[in-house]
């Protein structure tokens, strides 16, 4: 009897162990399965992160190569500006020079005076039609205000027939471009007369 007891026993002893021993041969299984699944997942994540940076260094080189030949573009247009920016304005004065060559061929040839004079009155309104389409425009002077933005005094007129600092005469025209000034007019300017009384005055102060 204690024979059987013993055995029985040891018997249950041993399934307890083999129990025991699946137990955490199954724990292991599972742990190593869980491990190469997360080593998969990092392997991919790690493969697209490498894509990933290979694709941005792409687009880097590719940013810095359009940025250089923006920048070569750049500077190669402002030349071509610099050197053909009057090109429009070239191409229509060259009619001017055809009508001049034409004028002057005819004067060579013709002792018409007046033919001549009135080709010349053309070439000038042709020549100001020209500058008017490019911004170019005539500074009004002769009976305007003084202006010294404008203007340049060149001489003082004593008169009694004009308003103090009016422009009684014209040496050279102005011009204004785009609203900006090209060139002052170089003007004559009225200084008004003074009467005896105002002349009595003066002399008295100067004395």
């Amino acid at each position: 009897m204690k024979k059987e007891t013993t055995e029985a026993t040891r018997d249950l002893r041993d399934r307890k162990d083999e129990t025991e021993a699946k137990a955490a041969f199954g724990d292991r299984g599972e742990k190593v399965s869980d491990r190469r699944e997360k080593e998969e997942d990092l392997m991919v994540k790690l493969q697209e992160a490498e894509n990933r940076g290979a694709e941005n260094y792409d687009k880097y080189v590719r940013a810095v190569a359009e940025l250089d030949n923006y920048r070569k573009r750049s500077v190669r247009e402002k030349e071509e500006a610099i050197r053909f920016g009057n090109e429009t304005l070239l191409r229509d004065i060259l009619p001017l020079v055809d009508n001049m060559d034409r004028a002057m061929e005819h004067a060579c040839n013709s002792d018409d005076f007046n033919a001549f004079r009135e080709g010349l009155r053309m070439l000038q309104e042709q020549l100001l039609s020209c500058l008017q389409k490019h911004g170019v425009k005539t500074i009004e002077a002769t009976g305007k205000d003084f202006d010294p933005h404008i203007h340049e005094a060149m001489l003082q007129v004593e008169s009694d027939e004009h308003e103090d600092s009016k422009v009684v005469g014209e040496f050279e025209k102005g011009y204004l471009l785009n609203g900006r000034l090209l060139r002052p007019a170089k003007v004559s300017v009225c200084r008004r007369k003074k009467n005896d009384n105002q002349q009595q005055y003066c002399d008295k102060d100067m004395n």
